[in-house]
């Protein structure tokens, strides 16, 4: 696995995992997993599932009452990503402030990463 020893591979705001852990309570899961995987127009996208049981290759990272999984292939990718949470008039939803970012489309649902 990707990580640092005595290092949290991502953290999470307080306003995310309130959010998250609101999301878990409701629909009975036990966390939240997430990932990337190819697509739009950057090249790639991040993913997030429900997660009813833990897989043992997964990173696991509790803060605040919220648990959230990193799937192996996506944590060389979001290694010092802040996962937040923000409601506008318009929309809401998580942001990734991943540092490992180097390009992202004007909409903002893909991104692109330094080769790697």
């Amino acid at each position: 696995m990707f990580s640092i020893p005595g290092k949290q591979a991502v953290s999470i705001t307080p306003r995310a995992a309130a959010q998250i852990t609101r999301l878990m309570d409701q629909g009975g899961h036990s966390g939240l997993r997430i990932g990337v995987k190819k697509g739009g127009c950057a090249g790639m996208e991040y993913t997030m599932d429900y997660v009813d049981a833990v897989d043992p290759m997964d990173e696991m990272v509790k803060q605040d009452g919220a648990c959230v999984m990193i799937a192996p292939m996506a944590q060389m990718f979001l290694f010092g990503t802040e996962i937040d949470y923000e409601t506008s008039l318009l929309e809401s939803g998580f942001r990734f402030n991943n540092p490992n970012v180097t390009e992202a489309c004007g909409c903002g649902e893909s991104i692109k990463f330094a080769d790697m």
